[in-house]
């Protein structure tokens, strides 16, 4: 369980991020951000998966580039969702989309599938 809250943490942050460094990502408050982060987090883990099977022969032509489109469509979607989580073009929904992959991606390095970090080890 404290492995789900990390990963929540961390979609938190890459979508916090991503809100600061993107012009046309809205987010208004922490509130909204926790509760984007959480709808995210479902739509990655549900609907994505779907949609990727779907799109697999455009994305074996592009060498998994279209991936970076399919990512935006999930982010589009949850702005859709969650009021208060604003994005205003899909070409800010495809940037975030490519901050919020490298910021999920940097932050995963550390971390094993556990939730725990992969430098610490236990003393014996």
């Amino acid at each position: 369980m404290p492995g789900f809250f990390l990963r929540w943490s961390i979609n938190l942050l890459a979508l916090v991020i991503a809100g600061s460094l993107i012009k046309g990502i809205t987010i208004r408050s922490l509130g909204i951000g926790i509760i984007a982060a959480g709808i995210f987090g479902v739509v990655n883990a549900v609907i994505r998966p779907v949609v990727l099977v779907l799109t697999l022969p455009i994305n074996l032509l592009t060498l998994g580039l279209f991936t970076l489109v399919v990512n935006a469509a999930m982010l589009m979607l949850v702005s859709a969702l969650v009021p208060g989580f604003v994005i205003e073009s899909f070409r800010s929904a495809f940037f975030g989309a490519l901050v919020i992959s490298l910021v999920s991606w940097g932050v995963n390095i550390f971390i094993s599938g556990s939730g725990k970090l992969i430098f610490i080890k236990k003393e014996r």
